[in-house]
């Protein structure tokens, strides 16, 4: 939870109390309007929307009161023998709530009981059992209310017959080869984020159609809210299977039920989340899973005991619980909501700053590098500014085909596909004829164009299976930060510039082969970026090197060496991240070219 003591209403209790006996509408919509708008009344904080289970905390006496819904907890009361089993766990003097819908209806039914306990054991009861809900605790202090939980918790526990399975599990290789196609069928115009998660519990339902039936229904009204009350499974044995069951599975769902699903079961992957955005992926993972353990736990006291088709109606067309889903959908958009996009080369220097920018405008971003240390700080600032997108850290070679592999399985397991591969990944080793060594003119030659090669074979493999399975306005992209030196020669420099010079003829002959396919093949062509550490890093940066090298006759300073190159500017500036991010974003957006090298020099280079 992220809510800080600033984030919650503040309510007057004396407003409050009279909501307990003010007579309300029957019918259910009109009443639930009333009762919503009687606790705005009674918030101080106003902008702030009060809990609809404030009234039912204002019932208990206790000057705390916490409700949860533990898993073990909803284990005993999504059972079929729960009430049973909480007397026979916890004694005769226990206040239990039948299932009741939530709102005023379900106030007024644990106001009754509550009355009732006090009548009988004239006392105030510290814990309420709500039938497929959760509980509540109350206490003196935040201590007692902890030592209640872990002796509820310890005990039904101790009471559980059959243990949870327990095990991390490798997600199938073929994740790749089915999750693309899937994404693209539950997508529109507005493009889905898909996640996995694969464990030993999963499993017990993913690749089991048999057990897949204690799933079919949820458990609690929360599961309704963030999984929806449908649930797709798919059980072929092949990929083409698989894709193919989509095919056809999807549309009838999303036809039968209104909704497209927000949960996946597929057999040999495991739970798929649906999300509207990462963010909501990772919500729908963690909501479905614990139905999962719920339904698994359940089986040690009767059996699993979803909610009916009655209670699912209710909560599905709840006001409440509709204004939580559009709290958790999120409303920003950017140019490039809901992309995934993989940069490699992006822990740092021009990488990062056009992976930095992307996230910016709604990507998720998949930072690709072999600096691991680099490449996980930028990660973990990148996902402090995020808004519902996400950023990933692969650690990657572009020289190494099967590290590349592994890289398209990590971001498709993460995101569900990729939308845009930007080769950006480079090294530079300046020297003349009699300087540069055939060691420094291979690895020059591995990194800038050899590597290219690399991604762009791995990554129009899933962009190809996209755009088989898409919208058709869809397009996918492979973009490869080139240079000013592969439009023009550079002396003292032939290594970097001739792998450049191959990259747009690499980038060329990829448009051509990929644009049947809808996949845009296109490169940017950055000026210097004098403030990036390629070239400003003082002990190997390029204005070190080119002062060694003597590439500009008469520099005996890195000063003198940088204003060389700044007089060769038009617009007397270096390039940047946010300048070459534009280019990226026109390349993405467009769609009438492809093949193409976009100059961003500030005049520098100007196409002929």
């Amino acid at each position: 939870a992220t809510i800080t003591v600033d984030g919650f209403a503040v309510l007057d209790r004396s407003k409050l109390a009279p909501m307990a006996t003010k007579a309300y509408s029957e019918q259910p919509d009109e009443r639930e309007e009333q009762v919503k708008n009687d606790l705005a009344a009674a918030t101080f904080t106003k902008g702030r929307r009060p809990s609809v289970e404030t009234s039912l905390h204002d019932a208990i006496n206790w000057p705390f009161v916490v409700h949860l819904h533990p898993t073990v907890v909803n284990g005993l009361l999504c059972a079929r023998n729960a009430e049973q089993g909480v007397e026979k766990l916890f004694g005769k003097k226990t206040l239990y709530v039948p299932y009741t819908d939530p709102g005023y209806v379900l106030f007024k039914a644990v106001s009754d009981k509550i009355a009732s306990y006090r009548a009988t054991y004239n006392e105030e009861p510290r814990v309420i059992w709500l039938q497929n809900h959760g509980i509540f605790v109350g206490a003196d202090s935040t201590e007692e209310i902890r030592e209640l939980y872990d002796a509820i918790l310890k005990i039904i526990e101790g009471a559980m017959t059959m243990p949870l399975p327990v095990g991390e599990l490798e997600t199938c290789r073929c994740v790749a080869d089915v999750l693309p196609a899937l994404r693209m069928l539950l997508s529109g115009e507005e493009l889905k984020t898909l996640k996995v998660r694969n464990n030993t519990l999963i499993k017990h339902y993913s690749d089991d159609p048999e057990n897949q039936r204690a799933i079919a229904r949820p458990f609690t009204p929360d599961g309704i809210v963030y999984c929806k009350s449908n649930y797709l499974f798919l059980n072929g044995e092949t990929p083409e299977e698989l894709i193919a069951e989509g095919e056809k599975a999807i549309p009838a769902f999303t036809e039968r039920f209104g909704y497209p699903p927000k949960v996946l079961l597929v057999k040999g992957i495991g739970l798929v989340a649906v999300g509207d955005h990462a963010k909501q992926c990772d919500t729908i993972l963690d909501v479905f899973e614990d139905a999962m353990k719920v339904a698994y736990i359940a089986r040690s006291f009767g059996g699993p005991h979803p909610m009916t088709p009655e209670q699912v109606e209710f909560i599905d067309n709840w006001e409440v619980e509709n204004y939580r889903r559009s709290v958790g959908a999120g409303s920003a958009r950017g140019r490039v909501e809901n992309r995934t996009i993989v940069i490699t080369g992006a822990a740092q220097g021009f990488g990062e700053g056009i992976g930095r920018c992307l996230l910016r405008e709604g990507a998720n971003i998949v930072v690709a590098d072999l600096n691991e240390e680099a490449g996980k700080a930028t990660v973990e600032e990148f996902n402090r500014l995020a808004g519902n997108n996400r950023a990933l850290f692969v650690k990657t070679n572009v020289a190494d085909l099967t590290c590349l592999e592994n890289l398209i399985h990590a971001s498709v397991c993460q995101f569900g596909a990729i939308d845009c591969f930007i080769s950006n990944a480079g090294v530079l080793r300046a020297g003349g004829l009699e300087e540069m060594t055939a060691e420094n003119f291979d690895f020059v030659t591995k990194i800038n164009y050899n590597a290219y090669f690399f991604c762009a074979k791995v990554a129009s493999k899933v962009m190809k299976l996209q755009t088989k399975y898409a919208h058709k306005d869809y397009y996918a992209d492979i973009i490869q930060v080139n240079s000013k030196s592969g439009l023009e020669g550079s002396r003292a420099n032939f290594a970097y510039a001739g792998g450049k010079f191959g990259g747009i003829g690499l980038t060329q002959s990829f448009a051509l082969e990929l644009a049947p396919y809808r996949i845009k093949v296109n490169a940017v062509c950055p000026g210097n970026f004098y403030e990036g550490p390629l070239w400003s890093d003082p002990d190997n940066g390029l204005f070190v090197q080119y002062l060694k090298a003597g590439k500009v006759p008469g520099a005996r300073t890195v000063d003198e060496v940088k204003e060389y190159y700044l007089s060769k500017v038009p617009m007397r500036k270096g390039c940047t991240p946010e300048q070459v991010t534009k280019g990226v974003l026109y390349l993405m957006e467009q769609c009438g070219e492809t093949g193409q090298a976009l100059p961003i020099t500030g005049g520098q280079v100007m196409l002929s």
